[in-house]
């Protein structure tokens, strides 16, 4: 089954956290748009939907989750997904993303985003699971690019490859987190710029930068610091190769006072505005 198209979104953003709701509900932010965490939203009353909708009052919405599961042998959870789909009624977000994991199995919820081995088992598996989520929910899925530590031996494609099959298959669209990127790239000894280039970056409607930890033996993505300059500096190097894209600053923990997101903000729109002057 076919669905509508997003509309792409070309503008910078943040992702909506607790300490600043009132700042965002009260005061108009210098932000094109703002992402909220699904879960967090996914109540029939109360507080949360009132924040949610005085929110979506100033600034267009995209929800993003982390527990859909979309990677699990056990299929997708179709009350999760009705759930969902209220909220997105209701809402009317940009779009409903969430990342190419599992996260538990027989009804346990691990809250870990856990990898995928890229084989034709696992396409096979996450395409049949993305194509029931997008009739679920009406409308076409974006995925993110997790973090990974380990390569799985058995593997007989890269991520970008299973990617493109993905989209290609299903028509869903992507995520692409750069510091994700990073990090795997980094512990798996690859060049992040080639991973980078096999990627179906036409498919691509929004981008997250964040932050990661410096673990004993290799990066933890951990979203809890400023974005490093190794990150930026991979941004820099690809962001004119996309077309209308959403791109916005990550921060899940330590989380600062809104100007200094805020800042980060900025300059993720000055180094998209200078690779572009420099491309034409």
């Amino acid at each position: 089954m076919s669905h509508p198209s997003p509309t792409p979104l070309s503008g910078f953003g943040l992702g909506l956290r607790i300490p600043h709701y009132n700042e965002f509900i009260e005061t108009a932010q210098p932000v094109d748009f703002l992402e909220v965490i699904s879960e967090n939203f996914m109540v029939d009353g109360g507080k949360p939907l009132d924040v949610i909708a005085r929110v979506r009052e100033r600034y267009p919405v995209a929800l993003h989750g982390v527990s859909m599961n979309i990677g699990s042998s056990d299929g997708v959870d179709i009350d999760y997904l009705r759930r969902l789909r209220r909220l997105a009624d209701r809402i009317e977000p940009l779009w409903i993303s969430d990342h190419l994991c599992w996260t538990g199995i027989d009804g346990f919820n691990s809250h870990d985003l856990l990898p995928l081995p890229y084989t034709d088992e696992a396409l096979e598996l996450v395409a049949a699971n993305v194509q029931a989520a997008q009739d679920a929910l009406g409308r076409p899925l974006v995925l993110e690019n997790p973090s990974t530590y380990l390569a799985f031996p058995e593997a007989g494609m890269s991520e970008a490859a299973f990617l493109g099959e993905l989209c290609a298959r299903t028509g869903c669209y992507l995520l692409l987190d750069v510091n994700n990127i990073y990090v795997s790239a980094t512990n798996q000894g690859v060049d992040p710029d080639e991973w980078l280039r096999r990627l179906p970056l036409d498919r691509v409607l929004q981008v997250h930068l964040a932050g990661h930890s410096q673990g004993r033996d290799m990066l933890v993505d951990t979203h809890d610091a400023p974005v490093p300059d190794p990150v930026w500096a991979l941004y820099a190097r690809f962001i004119e190769r996309l077309g209308d894209v959403a791109v916005m600053i990550e921060r899940d923990d330590h989380i600062p006072p809104l100007p200094e997101l805020l800042a980060e903000v900025a300059h993720a729109r000055d180094l998209a505005r200078a690779a572009r002057r420099h491309a034409v």
